[in-house]
């Protein structure tokens, strides 16, 4: 039987233009959602599955934002990498995949469809579940933090760069050696802490002061950082991501802090309490075989 011009409008309405897609695995998931996998599943109301999900953002014809949660965990990662490459890529998952399909976007989204009207959240209903927003990464906080610590990790040769190794000398005293833009910094402790901070929103910008030597925060974070490799944290709060030669990009967070290193060099961490900074961690007497043994403990993208 051949269908109604009401049941083609309907169709067209249903339909979903993928708008992007992102990856939701203990290895790569939005960290702006939580601090390890479990916690950014949470964040959507689903249940953290070992093999993970995709997510797959668009609009229907009405323009309402939806999240459409697939357990087709390749096909993503294949779009994901197309569009990458400047490739085309027809992203329509098999209805049989489909997990959830979630109201709003947990993500920010800076596109829109084209043809239909602009970006809105479909009106509230109790069967769908509470619309979905991204974090409110307008003032320092949780996600912020872990937003500027994704920013390190994409830049690290930028962050690199600005970091004198010469203030990571290891007499355990201050060096005098400056930072750049020309505030002197404090040197290293015994713990390989450099006592030199940045403004985390402008990686090509000012520093924002020294530190008070022997840092307290950093110091707490890596205690809780070593204790992970006595007794494993949750799934995905130590990440283990590809970099240049034989080294690999670590991302460890915790309760407050977050911490980006590279197996062969120093780290960098970023705190709740100190709004906009980042602090380099000298490699010292221990980050080396701290950052080994959290490398082997580490998820790994597949």
């Amino acid at each position: 039987m051949a269908g109604t011009d009401e049941d083609a409008v309907a169709a067209e309405n249903d339909a979903l233009f993928v708008l992007t897609a992102v990856l939701l695995t203990p290895a790569q998931f939005p960290s702006v959602l939580g601090d390890d996998y479990p916690e950014a599943c949470a964040a959507l109301g689903l249940a953290p599955l070992a093999d993970g999900y995709g997510l797959v953002l668009g609009q229907d014809g009405d323009g309402a934002r939806w999240t459409v949660v697939i357990d087709d965990v390749s096909l993503v990662a294949v779009a994901i990498a197309s569009w990458d490459c400047g490739m085309e890529y027809d992203l329509s998952p098999d209805e049989r995949t489909v997990v959830a399909a979630l109201p709003g976007w947990p993500l920010a989204v800076a596109v829109a469809a084209p043809g239909v009207p602009a970006p809105h959240d479909p009106e509230p209903d109790p069967a769908d579940g509470p619309v979905l927003t991204p974090p409110d990464t307008s003032t320092w906080g949780p996600a912020q933090r872990r937003l500027g610590a994704d920013e390190i990790a994409l830049r690290w040769a930028v962050w690199r760069e600005r970091i004198d190794d010469s203030a990571f000398a290891p007499a355990s005293r201050p060096t005098g050696a400056e930072a750049p833009g020309g505030a002197p910094s404090a040197g290293d402790d015994t713990d390989g802490t450099q006592d030199r901070t940045h403004d985390a929103a402008h990686p090509d910008g000012r520093d924002t002061g020294p530190a008070s030597p022997g840092h307290t925060g950093i110091r707490r974070v890596l205690a809780e950082a070593r204790a992970y490799v006595a007794s494993p944290p949750p799934l995905g709060r130590v990440r283990s991501a590809f970099a240049p030669g034989e080294a690999r990009t670590l991302r460890a967070d915790g309760p407050g802090w977050s911490m980006v290193a590279r197996t062969d060099d120093i780290a960098f961490v970023l705190l709740d309490e100190e709004p906009g900074e980042v602090l380099p961690v000298g490699r010292g007497p221990e980050l080396p075989g701290l950052l080994e043994a959290l490398d082997k403990l580490a998820v790994r993208p597949s």
